[in-house]
């Protein structure tokens, strides 16, 4: 077994490390393109696959499933319109966000890969940093929509309906323009092109609507340039609950590129350059609105559908029955796309102690807390269980064994840096976790009972060597 140093310095790496890996698929008829795409993108340590035409494009999209498809606009053997739009179509590929790559400057080209049904259109030249922006906006896209479809899998396995779907809702969008001449002339442009409730908000009264409970599905935000307060509020908005999973679109001049780009790491969902044509604004946000309902759907089944046969009462995590199905669509899906993910068993040490010395009101505090924590130091795609007792179970999808090793680690410190809870006689109430860790997917083809006994026997390990620490599974290492 392999022993992870207990430090500091480790969670704190692993925080400011984005765990999220992804495989993206470039198809290009021309080599060089390809070439060029791949190498960019390979810097950032995303899996990269190539097709040198349309119909590869689709047969890899299929048998792949890759988090996103960049395809030219030329692909040889048909337009990259065409072969976005037969993605769209495909049940077995409609999930995968597509960005479609056009000439400089080419509206035209733009307006066509829009309502083809990309979620991106990327204009040439390519420069890094807006690739990469835009590459990870995409990806966040992308996780929201398979993890929304991994559930409604699992649903079906556990033998339950099929989740509710939200057709027909009018949804509501706020604009937030420079000043209230651009944010009428927006309305304006959009009128007889968007069915949803449009309304204009002051910029200063934004967060005091959302406090009164008007609240927007979407924010079109206009920025203010060498001002910051486009950033501000995107920070605001994402801070608060009623906003949190809201829709953003920065609206920027051609020379604020730096900050339109940190609006995408700070949130924002899409990007529209100011003065762009009113059919382009309305067709993205279309696709955001249409996001932004999976996104609730998604929340939905969470909090709805599977509530009373799949959520532990006390922590609100995951129980093991729901678990156990979960991690099967884990593992298929990491076996199709030849993707790693993490599988952890984490037990908090020495809990008969906190029930026999403070009781058991304290001990259910504890392991609520536990979950909380958890849950609020994972990413929304990652699986978290109860899995019995006082033990829980995390898997983290598309994640490699450094970023496992660090995640684990990350954990253990949230858990043991500071009290669960107080007891009723003021005494803090402090505990720790061992944790074992097993690698699934990739070469490695092992069925989830393996896995799991690689984690109970890596945990166990854990515990007989002093607690408090992770242990790599034999074969993980």
């Amino acid at each position: 077994m392999a022993m992870i140093p207990k430090t500091r310095q480790t969670a704190e790496i692993a925080q400011r490390e984005d765990p999220m890996t992804g495989s993206i698929l470039i198809a290009d008829n021309v080599p060089t393109n390809r070439i060029i795409l791949k190498v960019k993108l390979s810097s950032a340590f995303y899996e990269v696959t190539q097709a040198t035409s349309g119909a590869e494009a689709l047969a890899r999209a299929r048998s792949e499933r890759p988090n996103l498809v960049l395809l030219d606009i030329d692909l040889g053997d048909m337009t990259g319109y065409a072969a976005c739009a037969a993605l769209k179509a495909d049940p077995l590929t409609a999930h995968i966000a597509v960005a479609i790559i056009t000439p400089p400057r080419d509206q035209e080209a733009k307006i066509a890969a829009l309502k083809a049904g990309a979620d991106e259109v990327l204009g040439k030249p390519l420069d890094a940093p807006t690739l990469s922006a835009r590459v990870r906006a995409l990806m966040r896209a992308s996780a929201t929509s398979g993890e929304l479809r991994r559930r409604g899998e699992t649903v079906r396995a556990l033998g339950f309906a099929e989740a509710p779907a939200t057709f027909g809702r009018p949804g509501r969008i706020t604009l937030v323009g420079s000043t209230a001449e651009e944010a009428m002339g927006w309305r304006v442009g959009l009128r007889g092109m968007i069915h949803d409730e449009i309304v204009i908000e002051r910029r200063e009264k934004v967060l005091r609507a959302v406090h009164d409970g008007a609240h927007s599905d979407l924010y079109v935000i206009s920025t203010r340039p060498g001002t910051g307060e486009g950033l501000r509020l995107i920070s605001d908005l994402r801070a608060r609950e009623a906003t949190r999973h809201a829709g953003i679109i920065v609206v920027h001049g051609q020379q604020e590129r730096r900050e339109a780009l940190m609006a995408l790491d700070l949130g924002a969902n899409d990007l529209i350059t100011r003065g762009a044509d009113p059919e382009e604004m309305a067709l993205r946000l279309r696709t955001q609105m249409r996001r932004k309902r999976d996104a609730d759907l998604l929340r939905q089944i969470l909090d709805e559908g599977l509530r009373l046969v799949s959520i532990d009462s006390l922590t609100r995590l995951y129980n093991r029955r729901y678990a156990l199905a979960h991690l099967e669509k884990i593992a298929e899906e990491a076996r199709t796309g030849g993707r790693h993910f993490a599988l952890m068993l984490i037990d908090i040490d020495r809990f008969k102690s906190v029930n026999d010395t403070f009781g058991h009101a304290v001990g259910d505090a504890v392991l609520a807390e536990v979950g909380q924590r958890l849950r609020d130091s994972l990413r929304g795609m990652d699986l978290v269980a109860r899995f019995g007792g006082e033990e829980f179970l995390v898997c983290m999808p598309m994640t490699s064994l450094t970023e496992a090793r660090a995640a684990a680690e990350r954990l253990r410190v949230t858990i043991c840096d500071r009290p669960m809870t107080i007891a009723p006689d003021g005494t803090p109430v402090t505990v720790s976790v061992s944790i074992g860790l097993a690698m699934g997917g990739g070469p490695d083809r092992s069925a989830i009972p393996d896995l799991l006994a690689v984690a109970d026997q890596a945990l166990y390990s854990a515990k007989a060597e002093g607690r408090n620490q992770v242990t790599l599974g034999s074969h993980a290492a």
